[in-house]
């Protein structure tokens, strides 16, 4: 079977030799080049070929988000990019994957070569998803004259035609949307919520990431949607109009208190290896929230959440999982499919506008409340 191939792209010796040495001791995996900055790198890739790149956001000659930008315009591929954890570091993140990087690896400010080799089998895990992910030349890498020429993710245009989505009315503030969601999950988490009305009712989302980056995840997409969106907190209030992101780290889920919804954050042991985990969010849907609760499964790797799902749908939920032609990964919309857990099976760009077609469709089915 043939090897994975990586060009490790990296200003740091250091870094360049250990990415090397651990991708080089992956039996299924070789480092065939190493570049030092972008422009060598586009030497590289141009000779090479390889399936995966890993990539320094911070780099001389030319930034690392101008690289991605221009190699996802030119010559779309798998990136994996590796960011330092720093608030910019998060901010920088954040805009490298609405660009088209598969996913990053976040490595710690100060002791680097201990932290990455730490991080040896996640940096590992995440090539190995990435050699499989589709790769689609990202909108946001594209000059705005030719962005409206359609594809995949044309959604994504939406915010600057608000007239598009008409207001729900007066809906039950009982109904919750849940969304789970890992590898390319930012991006069509964010075509999703961007498409949805000021007055939707509540959405609570858990997407895999690390600590340190969900708040700018968060930050990034109030600033484009109409909802509110910020990153949940232990014990508040869950209300209409508002989206609430799993801190990176920590366990979300959803509880009664009283009448009201209330968001539990909280530690605990990884579940399905995710921490936040989809698992625990869409179970807490099921016992909680039962046929108030609709979910959403978009891209990802693994099978989190899949089996939860389908306990939501037992318990009267209605369910909308991602089509495999526009997943990054069709891992975990696969395997909510598998479980029986999905009522219908859409194209991310055909999400919302159901769900909203859902919602409409059944105002009024459960008691309002003030």
């Amino acid at each position: 079977m043939a090897k994975i191939t990586v060009v490790v792209v990296d200003d740091s010796a250091l870094v360049r030799s250990i990415l090397t040495e651990i991708i080089n001791r992956q039996p299924d995996m070789t480092c065939i080049g190493a570049a030092a900055d972008p422009l060598l790198a586009r030497e590289m890739i141009r000779s090479l070929n390889p399936d995966v790149i890993t990539l320094d956001i911070e780099m001389p000659k030319m930034d690392g988000l101008d690289f991605l930008s221009r190699l996802m315009r030119l010559r779309p591929m798998p990136v994996v990019m590796v960011s330092t954890l720093t608030e910019r570091g998060a901010e920088v993140t954040m805009k490298a994957l609405e660009l088209g990087a598969v996913d990053f690896v976040a490595k710690p400010k100060i002791g680097v070569a201990d932290g990455i080799r730490l991080l040896a089998d996640d940096i590992t895990d995440k090539i190995r998803i990435a050699s499989k992910a589709q790769i689609r030349r990202s909108h946001a890498a594209i000059a705005p004259a030719a962005a409206s020429g359609g594809g995949a993710h044309a959604g994504v245009a939406a915010p600057a035609k608000p007239v598009t989505i008409a207001s729900l009315g007066r809906l039950s503030t009982e109904k919750i949307i849940f969304i789970g969601a890992s590898t390319g999950g930012t991006e069509a988490t964010k075509d999703v919520l961007v498409n949805l009305p000021a007055d939707c009712p509540a959405v609570v989302i858990t997407q895999h990431m690390p600590p340190g980056f969900t708040k700018s995840y968060a930050a990034r997409l109030d600033s484009l949607c109409r909802i509110r969106v910020k990153e949940a907190s232990d014990g508040e209030r869950i209300l209409p109009g508002h989206g609430y992101i799993a801190p990176g780290g920590f366990h979300l889920s959803v509880e009664r208190s009283g009448a009201n919804y209330i968001a539990r954050v909280q530690d605990g042991e990884p579940v399905n290896r995710h921490k936040p985990s989809v698992e625990v969010l869409f179970n807490s849907a099921a016992r909680v929230v039962g046929q108030n609760a609709l979910g959403i499964m978009l891209t990802g790797m693994g099978a989190d959440g899949a089996k939860a799902m389908k306990v939501m749908k037992d318990a009267g939920a209605y369910n909308f999982v991602q089509d495999e032609a526009t997943c990054v990964v069709f891992g975990m919309p696969r395997e909510a499919i598998a479980a029986g857990a999905a009522d219908e099976v859409l194209p991310l760009t055909q999400i919302a506008t159901r769900l909203v077609e859902r919602l409409r469709s059944t105002a009024g089915m459960s008691m309002n409340r003030v």
